[in-house]
């Protein structure tokens, strides 16, 4: 298995209970998987949920920071249940040799009959080229690497994107800071109450894209967005007053299509992340749409994690499980979806053996 996130560490204890041997392979130094890596000023209270991990309730809420609370939850679990996790390991390619699957980072390799990858999107932020973006002279953070209202206290500040976590940085610099919001298309709004039916719905939409071999978009891109409590202030500002998107960035600022500039200090990329799989690519799993496509199954849109192409690969967090619920849920779905591989392949019980380490 690759990655030890929220998808990774509920496969692997998926895994230990049908007697499954197998590895966990993580980049990180410590556990935590993303989570670890985000702002400090982003508090439990702030973050859409986390769902419970098998056998252990998540963390409530609380105005403790996230990148404190959910990876030493992350920790606690791995040393509990005593998760088989080697790190820091990064996965650098993954190739098959006949029936065998070989996992390679650098000098190091392990050989399996199965793999579940779990590495998410963080490792892989998003930004889009405009034109004169390497010549700003002021400075550029995407989500991944986001310093704090503090850092851009004063400042004036373009927030591009028009995700969930653009409606987040607005609503906490804005009272700190001049800021400009700027999209490609004009947001969606929601006010009403998004219930499971709706949810549903939701996930469903990605779920077929990831059936059709698409490029998987997020779960919040089929919600809509909606303003919390806390960016209630913000929004009497007129910080969620969007403006269509720049023709080209200048040295110090942007300059809009119909000619005119807009002086700035700081460009913040609320554009979101890809999927982290440039290590399967030997694999060919990818359609010729640019994803990869997933075998569906029947009444579990989140359950989708086999890879079409490979029966052997299982993909969590990934396309319709890329939600802390979903990426749980994810990994049960492909720890079946592995002991059937194994099952099959063998032809008894006998012979469930996962990865061995060369």
């Amino acid at each position: 298995m690759i990655g030890a996130g929220q998808a990774g560490l509920a496969a692997s204890w998926h895994l230990l209970q049908r007697g499954i041997h197998h590895a966990v392979l993580d980049a990180n130094a410590a556990p935590g998987g993303a989570w670890q890596h985000r702002w400090d000023s982003l508090t439990m209270d702030d973050v859409h949920g986390v769902a419970d991990l098998p056998d252990a309730p998540a963390p409530e809420r609380s105005a403790e920071a996230a990148n404190v609370v959910v990876p030493d939850y992350f920790g606690d679990y791995e040393r509990r249940h005593a998760l088989p996790v080697e790190r820091p390991v990064r996965v650098t390619r993954v190739d098959s040799e006949g029936d065998v699957l070989v996992v390679r980072s650098f000098d190091r390799s392990w050989r399996t009959r199965t793999l579940v990858n779990a590495t998410g999107t963080w490792t892989r932020p998003f930004v889009p080229h405009y034109p004169g973006i390497a010549q700003f002279g002021g400075e550029q953070f995407h989500t991944a690497h986001y310093p704090g209202r503090e850092d851009l206290r004063g400042k004036r500040v373009l927030v591009v994107g028009g995700g969930a976590s653009a409606v987040q940085f607005l609503g906490e610099v804005a009272p700190v800071a001049e800021t400009l919001w700027v999209t490609r298309r004009e947001p969606v709004w929601r006010d009403d109450d998004f219930d499971r039916e709706a949810g549903l719905a939701a996930v469903t939409m990605v779920e077929e894209r990831g059936r059709q071999g698409l490029p998987p978009a997020s779960v919040v891109s089929v919600t809509g967005l909606a303003l919390r409590p806390q960016e209630e202030a913000a929004a009497a500002l007129g910080a969620y007053e969007r403006r269509p998107m720049f023709a080209r960035i200048e040295r110090d600022g942007v300059r809009w299509a119909d000619g005119s500039y807009e002086p700035v200090d700081v460009i913040l990329w609320a554009t979101g992340f890809r999927a982290a799989i440039d290590h399967l690519a030997p694999l060919g799993l990818r359609s010729p749409e640019g994803g990869i496509a997933l075998v569906p199954v029947a009444g579990n849109v989140q359950g989708a994690t086999t890879a079409a192409k490979d029966p052997r690969v299982q993909l969590v967090g990934y396309g319709p499980s890329a939600s802390t619920i979903g990426a749980s849920r994810a990994g049960r779905q492909a720890a079946k979806a592995v002991e059937r591989h194994l099952l099959a392949e063998a032809g008894s019980f006998g012979h469930q053996d996962g990865a061995e380490r060369h």
